[in-house]
């Protein structure tokens, strides 16, 4: 092979490679259906920093409203463990999640599990939310790996199961008026957890528990604007 030949080579490899990298956004094909409407969503910027799938209504006002409708994340679709995310995982992971959002919630608002909880008299939000995937992809190239040899050596590692791999938990939550029905808010989030060191060690519930903290620390300052 030329010299031409190989750098144009090396260079369509790169591409390639750099453009297989982990995506930081739910993609489109990876929405769930819990959502009743999914073509608003932008990729925006959360409080913290990451990259998320939103739309927010113009008029809404948080402040406005002085009770939340909220009993706990759903599961959707219904979830199928495996060898590496078993049934205790999920069960921990919503029962985690739950607990940690309502304690959000009621920090600022009150919280009812129902809409026949609702104080006579008082403006309510419904939200739902569920989790809606658990998985786990090796991570992207790293820029010091995309060389012919490096990038060989690298994608048979990842074939063979021996890179890092990301943990990664999709959620998607709604905010309506509890009255009107309104759509206010919709989300699609992806985060990321703790590394595994392969494909062969199990997903937990710790793995998450900062990344759900982070969640919830958004959800406090976006319902508290």
């Amino acid at each position: 092979m030329g010299r031409f030949n190989r750098t144009l080579f090396s260079v369509v490899l790169s591409s390639v490679l750099l453009g297989a990298c982990v995506s930081n956004v739910t993609e489109k094909e990876q929405y769930s259906g819990f959502l009743p409407n999914y073509s608003g969503l932008k990729e925006e910027t959360s409080p913290s920093g990451h990259p998320v799938m939103r739309w927010v209504d113009p008029s809404f006002k948080p402040r406005t409203y002085s009770t939340v409708v909220f009993d706990k994340l759903q599961m959707y679709p219904a979830p199928k463990p495996n060898e590496r995310v078993n049934k205790q995982t999920l069960q921990d992971l919503q029962t985690y999640a739950s607990d940690y959002t309502r304690e959000t919630i009621a920090l600022r608002y009150k919280l009812v599990p129902d809409l026949r909880s609702v104080p006579s008299g008082q403006r309510a939000m419904l939200m739902k939310a569920a989790i809606t995937g658990v998985s786990a992809s090796n991570e992207g190239m790293k820029w010091y790996e995309v060389i012919p040899v490096a990038a060989v050596v690298g994608a048979t590692s990842a074939a063979t199961g021996h890179r890092d791999q990301n943990t990664e938990l999709y959620i998607e939550a709604s905010i309506s008026d509890a009255e009107t029905g309104k759509p206010l808010v919709y989300v699609v989030r992806k985060v990321f957890g703790q590394t595994l060191e392969n494909d062969k060690q199990a997903i937990t519930a710790n793995d998450f528990k900062a990344a759900i903290k982070e969640l919830n620390s958004d959800l406090s300052i976006m319902l508290n604007r």
